[in-house]
């Protein structure tokens, strides 16, 4: 393929194919697809202190569920297409890291109760896989993976009964279970949708505030096809309700799951393959598997495609490869997004346990905010009062008749909490320029360059000045990132016109 002779041309073709969703450069283990991992396990040897002795395997029959389940999945994988083969063997990955944790666990106590739960999760994989299936028609009947079971129930006007058998042991207290029910109606897009039904806990040892009632707004769940797999996506909107009388935790729900057993019904339902713009049989990351796992988030990598192919020649030369830079960067952080929220660090006690739920959430918001941002690209906005935004940073300015302006906003490290800035600066309009309120040799500033925002420019030099060659504290002024003081508040924004998308992304840590 020839190269573009014009410039502009150029610019254009280099800018898109930054929309790239995988990057082809060595990386961090946790960042790749778990398809990659081996599917095979090993859980006995003398080799290593977290593997069960030999002996123990053999008296327990380990060995032979450990065989049954190699046998099962690969005969399971033979019966999946191309595109979902990935989800499968992920989902076996997924497994594999659980049952290993727990085998862990296992090695180091014996106790009596962790093994007769560890040979349970296993005889159950076995079961599941050797029930899976391809070729079903609809939604009705049990779907499988690897932390447990749908089943699906006709009701009226196509809505179905959802009963859910959910189980995550990693070992000793890390276990996760939760049975539920939801009854899910159309909801367009191909989707079903509905709140999970509210059964209150009556037992003696819940206290009797549990169950004087549910919150405004119960968790929810909604689910569609997505090729050979069920798709199912969970919200929990308040991470700190308890309102379930058999569910200890919700956040394993979103998933994709697979056909198991003989159909329930003859029901009928859109079976296609919703894809990306890349390769789902070939997933690179994490982030790329989930994307392919789910029909609204490859919906929305063809939106962001097609909003970035429309944006380019709107743009001056400045912005586009300012723009260029910028989503290349955000590519770097949709990458990071998966995993980060997947097996949260900060999560101390739990960071073993697969918090599919809100990692799945995390991907979507950081599509649709960009999304936000490339469909509404305000490149007509004069003045600094808007909303502002890049990979890193987000600020929001107003102002008043009288030339009063006020910014606030922030500005992030993927993943680092401690990283970040916060943005609140007021001032005035003088002589077309802002000047700040602030007296210090490093004031706020804000000011346009071409279609972009620049905050705090000479921040930069501040921030790499805060610490001595000694090691002492360069106290010249005062630190503008009060959590990291040796970073920089220096942001380059673009202009985006307000969406929900942007105003209510959830979460604080990216």
């Amino acid at each position: 393929m020839s190269m573009p002779r014009s410039p502009r041309l150029a610019a254009a073709v280099v800018a898109i194919s930054v929309l790239a969703s995988a990057p082809s450069f060595a990386m961090d283990d946790f960042l790749r697809a778990s398809s990659s991992a081996p599917t095979a396990i090993t859980l006995c040897g003398n080799g290593s202190d977290d593997r069960i002795k030999p002996a123990d395997c053999k008296k327990a029959g380990i060995d032979e569920l450990v065989a049954r389940i190699d046998k099962a999945f690969d005969a399971a994988l033979g019966k999946m297409p191309p595109n979902v083969k990935p989800l499968l063997k992920r989902d076996q990955a997924w497994f594999n890291e659980m049952i290993i944790d727990a085998a862990e666990v296992l090695a180091d106590t014996g106790e009596d109760e962790l093994k007769a739960n560890f040979i349970e999760a296993l005889r159950r994989r076995a079961a599941a896989l050797d029930g899976i299936t391809s070729g079903r028609p609809g939604l009705s009947g049990t779907w499988v993976n690897a932390f447990g079971s749908v089943t699906l129930t006709p009701a009226e006007g196509g809505a179905f009964r959802l009963a859910a058998d959910l189980r995550g042991d990693y070992g000793g207290d890390r276990r996760r279970s939760c049975k539920l029910t939801a009854d899910l109606k159309p909801s367009g897009a191909g989707w079903l949708s509905g709140p999970v039904v509210v059964e209150a806990d009556a037992s003696a040892d819940k206290a009797k505030t549990d169950t004087t009632g549910a919150p405004a707004k119960p968790p929810s769940l909604k689910l569609r096809r997505q090729g050979e797999t069920l798709r199912i996506v969970g919200t929990v909107d308040d991470e700190d309700w308890d309102g379930f009388n058999d569910c200890s935790s919700m956040w394993q729900t979103t998933g994709n799951y697979f056909a198991a057993g003989k159909d329930a019904a003859s029901d009928k339902a859109d079976t296609a393959f919703i894809a990306p713009t890349f390769d789902c049989t070939r997933p690179e990351t994490a982030t790329d598997e989930e994307i392919c796992a789910d029909p609204d988030l490859a919906d929305n990598d063809q939106r962001l495609n097609r909003a970035w192919k429309a944006l380019q020649p709107r743009l001056d030369d400045a912005t586009r490869r300012a723009l260029i830079d910028d989503q290349r960067n955000w590519v770097k952080g949709q990458t990071e997004e998966y995993p980060e929220f997947l097996h949260p660090a900060w999560n101390k006690q739990s960071s073993q346990v697969h918090f599919t739920v809100d990692a799945r959430d995390h991907v979507n918001g950081l599509q649709r905010e960009r999304l936000a941002l490339l469909e509404g690209f305000d490149d007509k906005r004069s003045g600094l009062a808007g909303v502002w935004l890049a990979y890193n940073a987000i600020i929001k300015v107003t102002g008043d008749k009288d030339g009063a302006v006020k910014a606030i906003g922030w500005k992030w490290d993927q993943g680092d909490w401690k990283a970040g800035c916060d943005y609140e600066m007021t001032g005035k309009i003088t002589g077309g320029a802002f000047r700040s309120d602030e007296r210090r040799k490093n004031p706020d500033t804000l000011e346009r360059d071409h279609a972009m925002l620049i905050v705090n420019r000479q921040d930069d030099a501040f921030a790499k000045k805060r610490t001595g060659k000694d090691g002492t504290e360069d106290s010249a002024d005062e630190a503008k990132c009060k959590r990291r003081l040796d970073n920089s508040s220096t942001a380059r924004l673009f202009p985006a016109r307000p969406s929900p998308d942007i105003d209510n992304f959830k979460g604080s840590i990216r």
